[in-house]
This record gives C-alpha cells, sequence and structure tokens, in this order.
C-alpha cells in the first residue's frame, strides 16, 4: 500500500519536473492595443448611430454586422500579446488567448540566432518566400531566428531576443 503512494508521488514529481518551464516571456503590442480600442470606439459610435435612427425596414442594428464587429474585435485582441516558453521539450509560442499558437521540438533545431527582421516583413503570422520561412511577430523588428532539421527557418519576435536566444540555447544543451 505505501510502496503505491510512493510510486504515485515519485510520478507526479517526475511529471513536474518533465513540464518545468525554463522560460517565459510575453510582449505587449502596444500598437495592436492601440488600433483594437480605435476600432472598438469606431464599432460603439456606429451601434449608437444605427439605434438612434427613426424606426424603419431598414434602420437599427443589424445581428450579423455586429456578430462580424465582435469577430474583428476578437481577432484584434488575439494579437495583442506574444508568449513565448520554453520547456524540457518545446519551445511554445501563443497569440493573446492561445487560439493561434505553435510548439518546435528543440531535439530538431539545428541553429539559433538573433535577428532583425526587415520593416515589409509585417507583423502577425506571416510566410515569407524569399528567403522561404514562417514569422511570428507583433512588434518590433527583433527576433530570433530556428532553423530546423528538415530545412524549414523560422523567426520569432520578440523585445527581449538575446535572453530568448541564450535560454534556447541552453534548453538544448540540457
Amino acid at each position: 500500500m505505501k510502496v503505491g503512494k510512493n510510486f504515485h508521488h515519485l510520478l507526479k514529481c517526475a511529471t513536474q519536473i518533465a513540464s518545468m518551464v525554463y522560460y517565459k516571456h510575453t510582449q505587449i503590442g502596444y500598437l495592436m492595443l492601440s488600433v483594437t480600442l480605435t476600432v472598438f470606439v469606431f464599432f460603439v459610435w456606429l451601434q449608437i448611430a444605427a439605434r438612434a435612427e427613426p424606426p424603419s425596414v431598414d434602420s437599427g442594428t443589424n445581428f450579423a454586422v455586429t456578430a462580424i464587429m465582435a469577430l474583428i474585435l476578437f481577432v484584434l485582441v488575439s494579437f495583442a500579446t506574444l508568449t513565448t516558453s520554453i520547456d524540457k521539450n518545446f519551445i511554445r509560442i501563443k497569440f493573446g488567448f492561445g487560439i493561434f499558437r505553435k510548439k518546435f521540438s528543440l531535439a530538431d533545431i539545428i541553429s539559433v540566432k538573433v535577428v532583425k527582421n526587415h520593416w515589409y516583413y509585417g507583423w502577425g503570422i506571416r510566410i515569407w518566400f524569399w528567403p522561404y520561412m514562417w514569422i511570428y511577430n507583433i512588434s518590433g523588428f527583433d527576433a530570433v531566428e530556428i532553423r530546423m532539421r528538415n530545412g524549414k527557418i523560422y523567426r520569432i519576435g520578440t523585445d527581449a531576443p538575446h535572453e530568448f536566444e541564450s535560454a534556447i540555447k541552453r534548453a538544448m544543451c540540457t
């Protein structure tokens, strides 16, 4: 009986150690928050204006328009932050609430380096064709580029590129 309890305790501890986070950082996209607030104020104004019209067949708010407005705001808020974390096996990135997320196996990474993105690479989730790579970014131009064994290149935007790069290198060595 006691052996079973000890085994379960050891198993629980091993699981906690395996999922231990070595690095975690959240970057806030202040420009995206400003755009979201501006769009929200505009949508509120549209709703107020629509309700203020004299009653007729075409007046008032439309459910489809309101739903589309809510969807637009949800997507904008989803790209307001980018959280990067590193555990024993993976680099994980998550935009906002986590609807848009990705993970990269540390075992598959062959190189890591700090880079500067060009202004025309843009922000958000992007695919770039020359050189062929995926870009995940919410603000600024600093990023960490990771190259995978399968030849794919990813750039992860961050406002702390040197800390992120050294955390990846430390995690790859463990």
